[in-house]
């Protein structure tokens, strides 16, 4: 049987590759971020069962990393394919990490005398990390990395204190790109997806205020491992909010931006809002939604229990904008459906359900492999078989085939599997015969 290529290694691709190498079959992960893990791995809790986020991925991605039968790829993209379904070869680049990943030991030695401070994509932004870092503490491969984009001067010889301070040597600055090619039979998938970019909505003063913030900027504040160090505080005192709003669909159902629902945002802000009061035990939360979509198993139950245990409040209406006082406090102005009345309420912070939306990534592998795209820009699949793509041999899973939860994602990755799984060793016992 030929390998698989699983392109993508947040929790989609991970479980697929998990389940293919469970099969026998060897298995080439290549993701474009410098470690695994994906967005998952940027979450604090998963709903409906407030499970720690990190607790469910860390082993799969430790899983990952020593399974003999998978081998990663990070910082690498797919440049090309040839061949045909059974017979693909796969060009892959993979960019340079300037620090030996099998050697370096991930003392931070290096971190620790690097003059240079960048914002942390990690934390969205929240807190800062050096030119020379490691993405996150359970990184795969827990290595350190230069970026020399934000190195001195683009030139890090000038300044050359991280190699004077590994004891280890790891550090080298005249590693290229590198060219890999992979003889594959099935392709996978699953790069995820991105979220939209709220600086557009300017009603909702995003950018401009500082009290509001997005879904997964408050995932980071409230997590243990965040900037705040789980301390859940508005950016301009840093003060913990006595009242949140959270407003749902921006960026999503609008036939400006995206018309579909992104499918997760209203557990999403459930789950935040139930943790948002266990940090905080007078906090009130506000959830301002259009439709509730509750469709997964324990779901509707989750919602209830927000509202009995935890006093979350659901206000059925659109927010037209959002305006701030001398204080940094922010005010809502919102019609009630309910009464089709205008009202106004003043919350300490405001945090935005943003839109999944597809990643650059989906675009871009359209173009090489040749498949296309559905009327949202993620990848069409077979009505009939839905991890199938337009292209024979190639299948999809997760966020970047539609907007999906955790549970959806890791359930579509084990059918691309099995899907791919199918086809090498239908391919193979052809071959042999």
């Amino acid at each position: 049987m030929k390998p698989v290529l699983v392109i993508g290694g947040g929790i989609a691709g991970i479980q697929a590759a998990l389940d293919l190498a469970e099969m026998g079959i060897r298995v080439h992960l290549v993701e474009k971020s410098p470690t695994i893990g994906g967005r998952m791995a940027q979450l604090d809790k998963t709903f409906p069962t407030n499970d720690c986020s990190t607790c469910i991925l860390s082993p799969k991605m430790v899983d990952c990393a020593r399974h003999p039968n998978i081998t990663i790829y990070t910082l690498s993209e797919l440049q090309s394919v040839g061949g045909e379904a059974g017979d693909f070869v796969a060009q892959v680049v993979k960019h340079p990490r300037y620090v030996d990943e099998t050697a370096c030991t991930a003392c931070g030695d290096c971190a620790k005398v690097c003059p240079i401070v960048r914002p942390d994509e990690f934390q969205m932004g929240l807190s800062t990390r050096r030119a020379i870092y490691i993405p996150f503490p359970q990184a795969i491969p827990q290595a350190y990395l230069s970026s020399r984009e934000d190195c001195l001067g683009k030139d890090p010889i000038i300044c050359g204190r991280c190699i004077r301070a590994c004891k280890k040597q790891c550090i080298d600055f005249d590693m290229q790109d590198r060219l890999i090619e992979l003889p594959v039979g099935a392709i996978v998938l699953a790069v995820g997806m991105e979220t939209f970019d709220p600086v557009a909505l300017t009603e909702y003063g995003y950018a401009r205020y500082q009290n509001v913030i997005t879904g997964l900027e408050l995932e980071r504040l409230i997590c243990a491992s965040g900037p705040s160090g789980g301390r859940l505080i508005r950016l301009t005192d840093r003060r913990e909010p006595k009242t949140i709003g959270f407003i749902q669909c921006v960026g999503s159902r609008s036939l400006k931006y995206q018309r579909f629902c992104s499918s997760v945002c209203c557990m999403h802000a459930t789950k935040e809002a139930i943790l948002a009061r266990e940090h905080i035990p007078d906090v009130q939360s506000y959830i301002f939604y259009t439709d509730l979509r509750a469709s997964g198993k324990g779901f509707r139950e989750y919602i209830d229990r927000a509202q009995r245990e935890y006093g979350v409040e659901y206000i059925r209406s659109r927010v037209a904008k959002i305006e701030e006082d001398e204080d940094g406090g922010l005010i809502f102005h919102y019609e009630d459906v309910v009464s089709s009345r205008p009202q106004v309420m003043k919350v300490d912070l405001a945090v935005l359900a943003t839109s999944l939306v597809p990643g650059p990534g989906v675009a871009a592998l359209s173009q090489v492999l040749d498949l296309e795209l559905d009327e949202y820009g993620f990848f069409r699949t077979n009505p009939f078989s839905p991890t199938d793509t337009t292209r024979e041999g190639v299948f999809t899973c997760g966020c970047c085939r539609g907007p999906a939860d955790i549970p959806q994602s890791v359930a579509q990755a084990s059918a691309a599997a099995a899907r791919a799984a199918q086809y090498v060793m239908e391919i193979g016992s052809v071959g042999e015969g």
